[in-house]
C-alpha cells in the first residue's frame, strides 16, 4: 500500500470507475415501481394564463396524475425564494418576486413549467402532456435590461416596480469625481458580458419518493450543493429540513448550472407523495437551454483615470445586470458580493464608483458559472488598462507592472475594505509573458501576414476570492476492517475529489490512500454542508481535514502514552505512528484506533468550523489570434497560463481543473452566444445547432504554469483552482482580437468573436 501525499500527482482514483462504465449517474439508477414525468413548459415568453384543461390528459393511457398550480396551492406548495433577498452589504430589501413551483396566472419567460404529467413510462407522459390545453394571451416581452427599465416597459411582476430589483451606488464618488476632474487621461468603454448556457454533459434531474410511515421524502438529484437545496425545497413543501433527504450520487458536471435549488426539485417529491411511488424527471437538452440558470449578462459602461506617468486615479463603472424573469439563486448577491468584492482587481486605485443596477426580463433566471461576478469585474479593468496603454503609449505589461500591488504590500486592502493575503502578482505576469515567448511575437506576427492573416496579443490578469458558503465539516471515522471513513459536507462534480481529499488525510495521518474511502453527497450521512461551488472545496473540506486530523493526533498520543507507557510529552506523530521520542519503541494510528475502541475512547472525530477569510487564486493569462481578414474568422493559436493557487494538493488535477476553465472561458470568448428574439422572446440558440460549445479542434495545447505564493488563512497554504481560466480567457482572447485589428482602427466589438461579429467591426472601421 501506497501513501500518496500532497504535492503528488497520483492518477485519479475515481477514474476507474467512469471509464469502465460503473459510475453511478441518475440513469444508472433502479427504483422499484418508477414512474417518469414530464414539465409542460410555456410557449411563450410573456403571457397571462386564462384557463389550464387537463381533463382529456388525465385520462390518457398511462397517466398517473396531472399536477397544476391550481393543485399546488390544494397542497399547500410555496414558490421557491432567492438565497439572497436583501444587499449583502446595506441590508437593503431587493425587489423581487418569488418564484412559483407552476406558473399559476402568469408565465415570465419561455420554458416556465405550467404544469407536470406523471405516467407509467416517459411516452405516456410526453403523449400526455400535448393534451393538456393551455389558454395564453400573449404580453409584450422584454429580454434585455434596457428594454426591461424603458418607461413603456411591461411589468413582469407589481413586487418589482420598473422591472428593478437593485438599484444602488456604493464607493467613493466623490474622490472619483475629484480624480476624474484633474486626471491627465481618461478612457471610458462599453462592455457587453454576454449571456452563456452550461450545458453539463449530464442534465439536471431527480427521483423523487416519499415514505408515508415516516412522512420523510428522498430526491436523489444531479445538484452540487445538496444540504442548502434541501432546505430551500423543504420550505417550498412545507416541512422542515430533517423531514427531506437529498442524495447525490455521481455527477456529470455542473458549472453552476446545478448550484441552486430548481422548482422541478419540490415538484418531483411533490408529484412522489401525491402518486405514493417514485417519480423520475430528467431534463431533455432542449430543456437545458429553455430553463437552466443561465450565467454572466451584464452590460457596463467604464471609465478609468490616470495621471500623465500612468498611475491609475479612479475608476468608474455603472453596470446592469439582467437577472432574468426571477432573482433565482444567488441573484443580487452576485452583484452586492461578488461582483464589488475585487473592483479594481490586483492595481492600487484609490477610488473607485460603482452604479450598480439588476433588472428581471422575460428570459430564463440567471445564476452562476465559474467566477461569478468577478469575471465581469476582471473583464472591465482588464479592457480598460488596453484602453489606456493605446491612449497614453504605455506599454501594456509595464502599465499594469506599475500599478500592481507589490509583494511587500501583502497583504493589501482594496477600495471597499476586503482584503487579500498573498500573491506576486508583477512577477507572475513576466513569468507569463517570458513562457508566451512575448518577445517573439513580432516575428510570429510578421508570418502570419505574409500568409494574409491578422495576428493579435493579448492577456488579462485574474484574481477571485474563492470560499462560497462559510461552514464546512468532515467525520473522520475508523472502521473496524481497517479502513478509514472521510465523510465531507462538500462533495464532486468531476474535480477529483475522492483523489485529493484522501491525499490530503494520508499526508496528516500517514494511513494508505487505498484505505481511505471518501463518502460524500447524502443529506443523511453529514448534518450540513456548503457543497461546491466557488472553488471552496479543497479550502474548506480540506481545512476541516486538517483540524480533524489535529485532533485525531491529540486524542490518540493520550491512548498511545498509555500504551507505551510513556509521558504523553514524549510522544510524538509521525509517518502514521506515535513513537517515544528517543527511542524505537512505537505503535500505528492503527493500532490505537483498535485500543481507542475497546476502551470506548475512539479517534471517530467530527470536525465543524466557519471561515473568516477567503482564498484568492490569480495569475496572467497569455493569447494569441489569428483572424481571417476575408471572413472575420478568429482562430486562438497560442494559450499561456501562469497561475498562483497556494499549494498545490495535486498538480496534475489542478491543471486539469484550470484546463477545463480556459476551454470555458474560450468558448464565451469566441463562440457562445444565448440569443433571444427581442420582439417574441423566444430563446435563439436553443440547440447546439445554434449554440456552439468550444471542441478540441477549437482550441490550441495549453501551456500552464505555477507560481504559488502559500495561502495565510489556511493551513494548507491552498487556493481554489477551478475558475481562473474562465474569468481571464474571455479578456485576453477580447484585448488578442483588437490587438490585431487595431491597426484597422478597430476599437471595440460585442462577443463572442464570431466571424459576423468580428467581419462588421473590420466593415465599420473601414
Amino acid at each position: 500500500m501506497t501513501i500518496e501525499r500532497m504535492g503528488d500527482s497520483p492518477r485519479r482514483r475515481e477514474d476507474a470507475r467512469f471509464v469502465t462504465g460503473q459510475g453511478a449517474y441518475l440513469d444508472d439508477l433502479k427504483f422499484d415501481r418508477l414512474t417518469h414525468a414530464v414539465v409542460l413548459r410555456s410557449p411563450h415568453a410573456h403571457a397571462l394564463i386564462r384557463s389550464i384543461e387537463v381533463t382529456v390528459a388525465r385520462r390518457a393511457p398511462g397517466v398517473i396524475a396531472v399536477l397544476t398550480a391550481a393543485d399546488a396551492a390544494i397542497d399547500g406548495l410555496k414558490p421557491l425564494r432567492p438565497y439572497a433577498e436583501a444587499n449583502l452589504q446595506t441590508g437593503e430589501p431587493f425587489a423581487f418576486a418569488p418564484q412559483p413551483l407552476l406558473a399559476q396566472d402568469k408565465v415570465r419567460f419561455g420554458g416556465e413549467p405550467v404544469a407536470m404529467v406523471v405516467a407509467e413510462t416517459l411516452a405516456h407522459a410526453l403523449d400526455a402532456s400535448e393534451l393538456v390545453v393551455v389558454d395564453y394571451e400573449t404580453l409584450p416581452a422584454v429580454t434585455t435590461a434596457d428594454a426591461a427599465r424603458a418607461p413603456d416597459a411591461p411589468q413582469l411582476a407589481a413586487e418589482i416596480p420598473g422591472n428593478v430589483c437593485l438599484d444602488w451606488h456604493t464607493g467613493d464618488a466623490a474622490g472619483a469625481d475629484t480624480a476624474f476632474a484633474t486626471a491627465a487621461h481618461v478612457v471610458s468603454l462599453t462592455l457587453d458580458n454576454h449571456r452563456i448556457v452550461m450545458n453539463p454533459m449530464e442534465p439536471r434531474g431527480g427521483v423523487g419518493s416519499f415514505d408515508a410511515t415516516t412522512g420523510r421524502y428522498t430526491l436523489h438529484v444531479s445538484s452540487q450543493n445538496i444540504h442548502i437545496n434541501r432546505n430551500f425545497v423543504a420550505r417550498s413543501l412545507g416541512v422542515e429540513p430533517r423531514d427531506v433527504r437529498f442524495v447525490a450520487p455521481d455527477v456529470g458536471g455542473g458549472f453552476g448550472a446545478k448550484n441552486f435549488a430548481y422548482v422541478e426539485h419540490a415538484l418531483i417529491l411533490w408529484a412522489a407523495r401525491r402518486t405514493g411511488r417514485p417519480v423520475k424527471w430528467i431534463a431533455s437538452r432542449s430543456e437545458v437551454f429553455l430553463s437552466d440558470h443561465a450565467a454572466r449578462d451584464m452590460q457596463a459602461e467604464a471609465s478609468l483615470a490616470l495621471d500623465a506617468a500612468g498611475k491609475f486615479l479612479a475608476l468608474r463603472v455603472a453596470s446592469v445586470a439582467n437577472l432574468g424573469a426571477y432573482m433565482a439563486g444567488a441573484g443580487g448577491g452576485i452583484q452586492t458580493y461578488q461582483y464589488i468584492h475585487l473592483q479594481g482587481s490586483v492595481y492600487r486605485i484609490p477610488s473607485i464608483a460603482l452604479h450598480v443596477v439588476a433588472a428581471v426580463t422575460n428570459t430564463a433566471p440567471i445564476g452562476v458559472t465559474r467566477g461569478p461576478g468577478f469575471a465581469e469585474a476582471i473583464n472591465i479593468i482588464e479592457r480598460l488598462i488596453d484602453a489606456a496603454a493605446c491612449r497614453t503609449g504605455i506599454d501594456r505589461a509595464e502599465l499594469r507592472r506599475r500599478n500592481m500591488v507589490p509583494p511587500d504590500a501583502m497583504p493589501m486592502t482594496n477600495s471597499f475594505g476586503f482584503q487579500v493575503d498573498s500573491g506576486h502578482f508583477a512577477e507572475s505576469l513576466d513569468v507569463a509573458l517570458a513562457r508566451a515567448d512575448a518577445a517573439g511575437f513580432p516575428e510570429r506576427q510578421r508570418r502570419s501576414e505574409a500568409h494574409g492573416l491578422l495576428r493579435g496579443l493579448g492577456f488579462a490578469y485574474h484574481i477571485k476570492a474563492t470560499g462560497g458558503p462559510p461552514d464546512e465539516n468532515v467525520d473522520i471515522r475508523f472502521e473496524t476492517d481497517g479502513t478509514v471513513s472521510l465523510i465531507t459536507g462538500t462533495q464532486h462534480i468531476g474535480q477529483g475529489h475522492e483523489t485529493t481529499f484522501p491525499q490530503i488525510l494520508a499526508h496528516r495521518l500517514g494511513i494508505p490512500n487505498e484505505r481511505i474511502r471518501l463518502r460524500q453527497g447524502d443529506t443523511d450521512l453529514i448534518p450540513a454542508g456548503g457543497g461546491h461551488g466557488s472553488s471552496r472545496a479543497t479550502y474548506m473540506g480540506g481545512t476541516a481535514i486538517w483540524r480533524a486530523s489535529d485532533e485525531i493526533i491529540a486524542k490518540g498520543t493520550a491512548l498511545a502514552a498509555d500504551a507505551l507507557e510513556a509521558a504523553e510529552a514524549d510522544i510524538r506523530f509521525e509517518d502514521g505512528r506515535f513513537v517515544v521520542s528517543g527511542t524505537d519503541r512505537a505503535i500505528g494510528l492503527q493500532e490505537i484506533a483498535v485500543l481507542g475502541r475497546a476502551k470506548g475512547a475512539p479517534l471517530d472525530t467530527f470536525h465543524g468550523w466557519k471561515r473568516e477569510h477567503m482564498t484568492f487564486p490569480n495569475g496572467a493569462h497569455v493569447v494569441e489570434v489569428e483572424i481571417d481578414r476575408d471572413t472575420g474568422r478568429v482562430e486562438l493559436v497560442r494559450y499561456t497560463a501562469v497561475d498562483d493557487y497556494g499549494v498545490l494538493v495535486n498538480p496534475m488535477i489542478a491543471a486539469g481543473q484550470a484546463h477545463g476553465a480556459m476551454a470555458q472561458g474560450s468558448g464565451q470568448a469566441l463562440l457562445e452566444h444565448a440569443t433571444y428574439d427581442p420582439g417574441s422572446g423566444q430563446m435563439m440558440a436553443g440547440s447546439f445547432m445554434d449554440y456552439a460549445l468550444p471542441r478540441a479542434d477549437d482550441l490550441p495545447s495549453f501551456d500552464l504554469g505555477f507560481n504559488g505564493t502559500p495561502c495565510m488563512t489556511n493551513p494548507l497554504g491552498v487556493k481554489g483552482c477551478g475558475e481562473a481560466g474562465a474569468i481571464a480567457a474571455f479578456p485576453a482572447i477580447a484585448n488578442a482580437i483588437l490587438d490585431a485589428l487595431g491597426p484597422l482602427g478597430v476599437q471595440g466589438f460585442d462577443g463572442p468573436a464570431s466571424p459576423a461579429h468580428i467581419w462588421q467591426a473590420m466593415e465599420r472601421a473601414r
